[in-house]
């Protein structure tokens, strides 16, 4: 799915502890995660969002993290281990071509991309997979650095997300980011 690939050495930088300060993950996420929930982090890296996933949703939920690098799900594994999550947290390695999650299919409370959809090259495909893990009424949330991505690249991208069964519902305020809430139809 791949255009570009942020690059390995990338992920020890966006899991700085300075970042937390604008972009808390718990800030950003504790609105829509609750204990006992399934959710998928899409484009986890080394896992910035993914552990504190982990802890909201308790020992009795799942986190499923995916991502195309297996380098990256390496170090998550081990900071989820470190941190005593690695029970809640499941890892995935993707293809380019596909997510790989029909197992998944209609069993997802939330789901949170965050930074992915510029790097993807078939962002229907991409949203069409993402839509079919979700559960009926469960929300995803689809966020971009403004940084790598105009108003108007990002606007396309929802666009794209609409074209099946998403319907944006929120633009929630993400610091550095834009940002759209979507709710599975």
């Amino acid at each position: 799915m791949a255009i570009h690939t942020c690059p390995f050495w990338c992920g020890y930088l966006l899991n700085c502890p300075f970042r937390k300060v604008s972009q808390n993950p718990r800030k950003i996420l504790r609105p829509y995660v609750t204990a006992g929930m399934k959710v998928l982090d899409i484009g986890c890296a080394m896992g910035f969002f993914s552990l504190p996933l982990a802890e909201m949703v308790g020992p009795s939920g799942k986190v499923i993290c995916v991502d195309v690098q297996e380098k990256m799900l390496k170090v998550l594994r081990r900071r989820a281990a470190d941190a005593g999550l690695a029970e809640r947290i499941e890892t995935r390695h993707c293809q380019q071509s596909s997510l790989g999650l029909d197992d998944c299919d209609g069993s997802i409370d939330f789901a949170f991309v965050f930074a992915v959809v510029h790097e993807v090259s078939d962002v229907d495909h991409f949203f069409a997979e993402v839509a079919e893990t979700l559960k009926p009424a469960a929300k995803l949330l689809f966020a971009e650095p403004k940084i790598h991505v105009l108003g108007r690249d990002f606007e396309h991208s929802l666009a794209i997300a609409q074209k099946h069964p998403l319907e944006i519902i929120d633009r929630p305020k993400v610091p550095r980011a834009r940002a759209a809430m979507f709710i599975r139809e």
